[in-house]
This record gives C-alpha cells, sequence and structure tokens, in this order.
C-alpha cells in the first residue's frame, strides 16, 4: 500500500545464480538510472551455490514473491480520515465534507476497527430524528453540546460536563416551560426577560444555554456562578440551537458493526463476490485487527497491473505463479524465445551469450554507471556457474572478457573463487530425491509435451546415481501429480565434462531419437553435455518434429 507500487526485476522459478544475481544487479542498475522502484525479487528458495555467492560478496537475498495475482494491498490506499465511537455526529459529518468520503472507519484508542459509519448511516439517522432526549440518554457531554454550538462558555459550572438530565427547549412562557424542566437538565432558552434565565438557574438545571446572541447582564452570570450553573452563550437562534445539539449523538449510535473487511494478503479473486454481492463503495483493510487502509470499489474494477521485469528468461510457463496477471515491462534474457506475447512495445536485451549476467555486465558499461564490488561479484559468480567456469559450450569470449573485467573490481581470483563457488553447489548433502527432481527445473513446451527438465551440477555423479531407482520414482510422480508428459533430470559431470540423462513418461522414443541411443532403460550417458539451453533443448524441439 505503498505511494508508489514497486517494479520487480525477478527471475524464473526455481532459481539458479545467474537468475539471482541477474536480478539483483539489473534492479541496481535501474535504480541508478533514476527508476528507483525497481527492486529484485526471487520466485523461489536460494540453492547452495547462489547462496554461497550472496554470503561470499555479502549481498541479502531477494525478496520472495512467491506469486503476482492481484492481492488486496495492491490497490489499498491510505486512510484520510478515521472517527472514533466516542466522537459526536458533526465531527463525522465534517469528517466526511473535509474528506470529500462517503464512509469513514471507526477505531478506537489502539487504531482496532470497531466499525463503519457512513453517508446512508447518517442519513437514516436524521431520517429517524435523532431527538433531544436521544442526544441526553446517549452519552453526550456539556462540553460537546459547547462545541457543536460554538457556544462561549460565561459559567463553567461544577458538573464536569455530565447529562444527568434531560434537554429542553423553553419555548412557551417561563411558567408553564418550568413546569416540565428539572434538576439536572440542560435547557435552551432564547430572547426572555433576565427573570426567565434566573428561573431555570433557581430550578438547580445543570446548564442554561442562551440562544440568538442575547445581551446577558452581569447579575444572570453571577447567580449562575453562586449556583454552579454552566452557562453558555451561542449566535444560533434556538430552532438551530436545537438541530445543531441532536449531532451531538455519538457515533457509536448510527455506526454499523456488523463490517466487511479484507486482509492485505486476500487476493482479489477471491473478494470479488462479496464485493458484487454488496453495496458499499469502501471496504476497510485489517491487519491483526488493526486498520491499515481502505479499498474503493471502483479501483476494484481496472487494478493497476503488477509490473514485471523478467531477467533470464522469457517463457511464461517459468515465470512467476500469477504472470497472467501482471505486466511485463522488459526482457533481460540469454535464451531462445518461448512464444512471447506483450500488449505494449517493451524493451528487450536478449543476446546468445552464456549467461544474462554477461548482458547485464555490457548494459552498465553502455551507460557508464559503476559496477560496485559486490554486484561485480554477484555477476561474476553467475557467469562462472552458467558457463560452469568457462567448460560449457554456451561459453563465448564476451562472457569470458566480462569475468576477467568483474574479478578486478571484485578483488578475487576468478578461478580458485570459480572452484570453490561450484564445489559449494555441487554438494547435494542430503538433498532428497523431490529436492533433485526440482532442483534448477524449467518447464518447457517442446511440441505438444509439456516438460519439466532440470539440472544438478556435481564434482561426482556416483552419489546422485545411486538414488537412481528413488529419483525415477519421484519423477514418475511428479509427472502423474502436475500434468507433465515428461520429467527429465540432467546430472552435470563438472570434473569429466559430462551429464547423465534420467527421463521419466512418455514419449521415450523422443529422448531416443534426440540423442541417437537407446532410450528403454530411462538413463543414459551423453558425453561432453553440459547445457541444458544449448546440448538438451535444441535437439528435442527438433526430434519433435520427426514423431
Amino acid at each position: 500500500m505503498s505511494e508508489q507500487k514497486v517494479i520487480y526485476a525477478i527471475g524464473h522459478r526455481n532459481p539458479d545464480t545467474d537468475s539471482i544475481c541477474s536480478a539483483i544487479a539489473y534492479a541496481n542498475l535501474k535504480r541508478n538510472m533514476g527508476c528507483e522502484n525497481v527492486v529484485p525479487a526471487r520466485a523461489g528458495s536460494v540453492n547452495k551455490e547462489t547462496k554461497y555467492a550472496l554470503e561470499y560478496f555479502g549481498v541479502e537475498a531477494p525478496q520472495l514473491v512467491s506469486d503476482i495475482y492481484p492481492r488486496v494491498k495492491d490497490i489499498a490506499v491510505k486512510v484520510q480520515k478515521s472517527v472514533k465511537a466516542t466522537d459526536n455526529l458533526r465531527t463525522l459529518g465534517m469528517a466526511m465534507k473535509e474528506c470529500n468520503l462517503r464512509s469513514i472507519p471507526v477505531v478506537d484508542d489502539e487504531n482496532k476497527l470497531i466499525g463503519m459509519a457512513s453517508v446512508s448511516d447518517l442519513a437514516k439517522a436524521y431520517f429517524q430524528e435523532i431527538t433531544l432526549d436521544s442526544v441526553s440518554a446517549s452519552g453526550a457531554c456539556i462540553n460537546d453540546i459547547a462545541n457543536v454550538i460554538e457556544a462561549d462558555v460565561l459559567v463553567a459550572g461544577d458538573n464536569e460536563g455530565k447529562i444527568n438530565g434531560e434537554i429542553k427547549v423553553a419555548a412557551a412562557c417561563m411558567e408553564k416551560a418550568a413546569e416540565s424542566i428539572k434538576a439536572g437538565d440542560v435547557v435552551i432558552i432564547g430572547n426572555r426577560p433576565e427573570s426567565a434565565f434566573i428561573k431555570c438557574i433557581d430550578l438547580k438545571v445543570a446548564c442554561v444555554i442562551i440562544t440568538g446572541n442575547t445581551t446577558i447582564s452581569d447579575e444572570v452570570v453571577a447567580k449562575a456562578k453562586d449556583e454552579n450553573v454552566m452557562l453558555l452563550s451561542t449566535a444560533f437562534d434556538t430552532y438551530s440551537t436545537a438541530r445543531l445539539i441532536s449531532q451531538c449523538a455519538p457515533i457509536s449510535s448510527i455506526m454499523t458493526t456488523d463490517v466487511i473487511s479484507f486482509k492485505p494478503s486476500d487476493m482479489l479473486s477471491d473478494i470479488k463476490g462479496v464485493l458484487e454481492a454488496n453495496e458499499y463503495r469502501n471496504y476497510p483493510v485489517v491487519e491483526n485487527g488493526k486498520l491499515v487502509g481502505i479499498v474503493n470499489k471502483d479501483k476494484f474494477m481496472m487494478p493497476e497491473k503488477q509490473q514485471i521485469i523478467l531477467t533470464d528468461h522469457n517463457e511464461l510457463a517459468q515465470a512467476v505463479e500469477g504472470i497472467e496477471s501482471g505486466k511485463i515491462i522488459e526482457v533481460v534474457d540469454h535464451h531462445r524465445f518461448g512464444g512471447l506475447q506483450t500488449s505494449d512495445p517493451i524493451f528487450i536485451n536478449v543476446r546468445p551469450v552464456g549467461c544474462t549476467c554477461t548482458i547485464v555486465t555490457n548494459m552498465y558499461q553502455q551507460y557508464g554507471v559503476e559496477i560496485p564490488k559486490e554486484i561485480a561479484g554477484l555477476l561474476m559468480s553467475a557467469i562462472i556457474s552458467d558457463t560452469v567456469l568457462f567448460k560449457s559450450p554456451t561459453c563465448t569470449q564476451t562472457d569470458k572478457d566480462a569475468v576477467e573485467y568483474l574479478a578486478k573490481i571484485a578483488g578475487v581470483d576468478y578461478k580458485e573463487y570459480g572452484m570453490a563457488m561450484l564445489k559449494a553447489g555441487a554438494d547435494i548433502g542430503d538433498m532428497t530425491p523431490a529436492q533433485i527432481v526440482k532442483n534448477d527445473s524449467k518447464e518447457f513446451q517442446i511440441g505438444n509435451y509439456p516438460m519439466l527438465i532440470s539440472q544438478l551440477s556435481v564434482m561426482d555423479t556416483d552419489q546422485v546415481m545411486a538414488m537412481q531407482d528413488e529419483i525415477l520414482a519421484e519423477m514418475a510422480r511428479v509427472c502423474t501429480a502436475e500434468g507433465y508428459a515428461m520429467s527429465i533430470v540432467i546430472v552435470t559431470d563438472i570434473i569429466n565434462e559430462g551429464s547423465y540423462l534420467l527421463f521419466s513418461g512418455e514419449p521415450k522414443n523422443l529422448i531416443g531419437e534426440a540423442f541417437k541411443q537407446d532410450a528403454s532403460k530411462s538413463v543414459m550417458y551423453l558425453p561432453g553435455v553440459m547445457s541444458r539451453k544449448k546440448q538438451i533443448i535444441p535437439p528435442l524441439s527438433e526430434a519433435v518434429k520427426k514423431l
């Protein structure tokens, strides 16, 4: 519910080092170029390799954004005005007029929501005629009355502002009016002889309100002081005074306590039915019982879309959940284009290099923006990761040049650092088969077949391949549960520069056709294969055309 909505620079789901580091570095570049509301984000957990890089260079992981479905917090606005249940109706009316609001939240001293007061509540109250009797019964005090009628306090009295009796208008002759006036009452009286004022004081009333700016003698004032009777003088006539006093009833007497409220995290799709079924224009937003904002029904009809910058991916199947509800405004990537469509022209920087962070590095240089040491370290880490320290066939001379340039800024030996980082990421530790199947996973549409293709880079493949049966069983479960035609896990041997390919699902002959090997055993070894982007996806995309 901020004034300026943030723009997320975010990588793909199940992020790798390039996905995380490109988001951080590109968001920093955008902020340095004047886009102060661009923030880095991630669509999944941080893997071991990326954690090593972040901790080494002292950078916090980006905030986790699990989805960008529009929520109440995205359309809520700050509360312009709130009132207390003890405030009077005149305060409510003035607040509505001042802020041009048709409804206002009612809160307690701790800002906890206790009700709503609307124009219709106010109109209903006047239609039902709030009488002077109901004002005195409502708990309103004489000080409230004095404020509402803009009275001069001539004598403060000694009743602590409490109304113990009724509010009476002395409209008849004084002798007749006196028959109904009792001690403790509040009496409204106009331009009468002084004897009428004295008579009211003698009856031990709590307060005498003299209307119409009537001249009041020192004798009457002295009498009121002697009897501890509050004496007020107002410029309003008697009728207007009585009508204004009716506005002294507390807001609690008309407010609605059965309030429909929402939480900031509520999705707009979930509250749509509630809004359509109710006629209110404004709805309070409450967190932990406390009022934090207001949702206007009109704004719900056309919510502002969350703006997104995609880094290290461009296929919607790989993007953060709810991407169809957002607005993609930029793409910085090094992968194939996967059918991306946008409603408006956008900025796209896609180049055939080994890493998105190589592109981001070149953009810093192009725009003349200085690269901070820690950002240089992250950019370098991502390039080393994606190119497997230049061993991947995706690596270009541009990637190598970028690493050497960045290593000088970061102040590290990139070969020594790179091996340490890759080793940290290659340690599978106590990873379960389920975690291996989803490690660095991306969704691809190969022909008519939706596929989940994951990759795990290790120094020694033996530990992973010892779990082959369990991993294949989990892959089969994922296909069934999540609707994939196939699940593929690439276990890459960093040292020996090759990969084992584990696959589950159908059509298996697609794998055989793509890599020219026997696919009957759900596993094959591919020497020299290290890149999913360049050595796995292209052969699959070509092979599917022959099925």
